[in-house]
């Protein structure tokens, strides 16, 4: 079956454009490397760090990401000598580089002759110089002088034979997104006449009649600033769209300059695609943008399960893809340095987290840093090469996941094969944490989180999918939170549960549209067809308080005493959040044994052409939502797989074979079994109708 992500993964065409080079030019196996920042030791320290490289088998770093100030020391002054001579090392020795643009630190002299570049915050406070990604992007000064080093840099290197790829600017969004100065607002106008043409056409969208905030001049339009309450809804989803468009203008004009002066190297930036690190971007529009998709992921240490998050970040990356190889530009080889307790990573964890990512599509895995920094904020971040030195864990382990990785140079450039698709929507999450929702406590990022947890311990294989996105490949959609819904998103819903899907959505989903304006008549709006059903009214639960969910036994009341029922589960638990569900073709599965709803459906299954449509009204817990995706994955064909928790088998498949991977995460050795024979790649051992994979390893088998 042709791979649905590779047709359309969102509204408009597959990530990228197609005539470009998708992968490092000149690598011929997985990239294993990182950032690599040699201006800040002595030059005589290079060629023991380019010994050590080869030692431990790196292919690929990233160089010149923060190093601006050294490289135009004044505007107008370069020098270059310093990377040319770090060039030809690397190359001399066979590694490859990943070329940074070194645009998210403009040096001091810039903010010297353009303070009015540094960002203001919504309160009216301008940040000062001394950090990093302190830019406000609708500056025209630092638009000029980004293009510029760019140029220099692409006419300089556009042809070294070291250059692999290109890396623009680095974490865009992080740690500042938005700009609320006057110059903001002025490219805020500019935006919002591009986007609505008339001032018309924009109070109508913004339903500026409400509070009077009627516009008769384009001039009077202000970014949201700070407000004495609750701001305008629609003008701030506005707000966060073009913010994240803003950023993307200056991306493709770097990328521009580069696509026309090193024609034959991709270009990338490097993503942050976990809800747990950047809020503040639309990737589905920036996949579009780059030739190849690269992400940098760092676990929340103090989670439980976190490699959970680590595989839900790999899959949107990949699906933020197309379905397409990317590229784990950052990780971290033990502690980062960011986080309230920065806890050390395990014995084995690092290669585990690496491999872990590879089998979820990243062809390599690349770390921060190279060698650990003795100044600056980032002193105590873990490194490949630490500060204990060649004899420590971690550097035994960096060469141990060096070879490894090259034992799977085979992999590259094959594509995963999921089971599902979870529907994700940036915009829509922006829209639902604006104020005044009916429950703080409903959170989509939240129930993103925990629809992805439920289906990884059912050991489904998920893509995430644009809600306007083809869904065809797929028995299985998820719907885990999608506050605001298009109505071209609505028929492309109702278009797949017609033709056979199943799909299973979460509450508060459909509920406005675009310009968070509720769509007309009963809630859930743009879902009412597909589910069969309206919502008569939100009943929101107290802090704390619970509700019990009963299967409804093919139809009949719900028992006096709320005693469980038999038909169609058993009792489920939920918090937070209720409905008053009135099925209208729907069948109710659960109803609310208590609480402000009792006595109404809870969970309900409505039978529309070849497909179901499943609505789950409140917020379940792991255990309920386990039993309805249960049911549901049942009825979409997808076969249960019996293996042991947080032990996760994923596919990848290409020209090469198939390749299955086995990341046991737990602390117990583990068995699975195998659809045929096959090779061992890690260890050359023939296998058989089951893997072995002992606790905390990793196993990767040729089928």
């Amino acid at each position: 079956m042709e791979h649905p992500l590779t047709r359309d993964n969102t509204p408009e065409a597959a990530a990228g454009p197609l005539d470009r080079p998708r992968r490092p030019v000149g690598l011929e196996t997985l990239a294993y490397g990182g950032d690599y920042n040699p201006e800040q030791w002595p030059e005589e320290v290079w060629p023991e760090d380019v010994r050590l490289m080869r030692e431990a088998g790196v292919t690929m770093v990233s160089v010149g990401i923060f190093s601006w100030a050294l490289l135009e020391t004044e505007r107008g002054a370069y020098d270059f000598g310093w990377l040319d001579r770090l060039l030809d090392l690397l190359h001399a020795n066979g590694i490859r580089v990943d070329l940074g643009t070194p645009t998210v630190v403009p040096p001091a002299w810039f903010y010297r002759d353009h303070p009015e570049a540094l960002p203001v915050n919504r309160e009216g406070v301008r940040y000062e110089f001394g950090s990093r990604g302190a830019i406000c992007h609708s500056s025209p000064a630092y638009q000029q002088a980004a293009a510029s080093i760019t140029e220099q840099l692409a006419r300089r290197y556009g042809k070294h034979p070291a250059v692999a790829l290109w890396h623009v600017h680095n974490e865009y969004g992080v740690p500042v997104s938005a700009c609320w100065c006057e110059t903001s607002a002025e490219h805020f106008r500019r935006w919002l006449t591009e986007r609505y043409t008339t001032l018309k056409q924009l109070n109508e969208a913004w339903g500026t009649t409400f509070w009077g905030q009627h516009y008769t001049s384009w001039d009077d339009i202000r970014p949201p600033r700070l407000t004495p309450t609750a701001g305008n809804p629609a003008q701030q989803l506005d707000w966060a769209r073009f913010t994240s468009d803003a950023l993307l203008d200056n991306f493709r004009r770097e990328r521009d300059i580069l696509h026309r002066l090193a024609p034959g190297i991709p270009v990338t930036t490097n993503f942050m695609t976990a809800l747990s690190q950047c809020e503040s971007l639309d990737y589905w529009a920036w996949g579009r943008e780059v030739d190849l998709v690269a992400n940098d992921h760092y676990l929340v240490a103090e989670g439980e399960r976190n490699h959970i998050n680590l595989a839900m970040s790999a899959d949107l990356t990949r699906s933020v893809a197309g379905g397409r190889p990317w590229l784990l530009l950052e990780h971290s080889t033990g502690a980062v340095n960011w986080q309230p307790r920065n806890l050390a990573k395990q014995p084995g964890e690092m290669a585990r987290n690496s491999l872990a990512h590879v089998a979820r599509g990243s062809d390599g895995a690349m770390f921060f840093q190279w060698r650990a920094s003795r100044h600056g904020a980032e002193k105590f971040h873990s490194a490949m090469l630490p500060h204990a030195g060649t004899d420590s864990r971690i550097w035994r382990e960096v060469v141990e996941l060096g070879s490894a990785l090259g034992s799977l140079g085979e992999v590259r450039d094959s594509r995963v094969v999921a089971d599902a698709a979870v529907l994700w929507d940036w915009q829509s999450w922006w829209a639902q944490r604006l104020e005044w929702r009916p429950s703080v406590d409903l959170d989509a990022r939240e129930r993103a989180d925990s629809w992805y947890a439920a289906a990884y311990d059912r050991h489904l294989t998920v893509d995430f999918a644009h809600p306007e996105a083809d869904l065809a490949g797929y028995p299985l959609v998820l719907v885990p939170a999608l506050y605001l819904m298009t109505e071209a998103a609505s028929r492309n819903l109702r278009r797949y549960v017609e033709n056979g899907g199943t799909l299973v959505v979460s509450c508060f989903s459909g509920i406005v549209d675009e310009h968070d304006a509720v769509h007309p008549g009963p809630h859930p709006g743009a879902l009412r067809e597909v589910l069969g059903l309206t919502v008569e009214e939100f009943a929101p639960l107290r802090a704390g308080q619970r509700v019990r969910l009963t299967g409804d036994g093919d139809g009949a009341e719900p028992t006096g005493d709320g005693a469980e029922l038999t038909g169609d589960g058993a009792e489920l638990t939920g918090d937070v959040w209720s409905e008053f569900v009135v099925p209208r073709g729907a069948e109710t599965l659960w109803r609310y044994a208590d609480g402000p709803a009792a006595g109404h459906a809870a969970v309900t299954r409505h039978a529309l052409g070849a497909g179901s449509a499943w609505y789950v009204s409140s917020r379940l817990d792991a255990a309920g939502l386990d039993s309805v995706l249960a049911r549901a994955a049942a009825e979409a064909g997808l076969p249960e797989r019996e293996l042991p928790r947080d032990v996760e088998v994923v596919e990848r498949a290409g020209a090469h074979g198939r390749y299955l991977f086995a990341v046991n995460h737990s602390g117990a050795d583990a068995r699975v079994p195998l659809p045929g024979d096959g090779v061992e790649l890690l260890t050359g051992a023939p296998v058989s109708g089951t893997l072995d994979v002992p606790a905390g390893t990793t196993r990767v088998v040729r089928l």
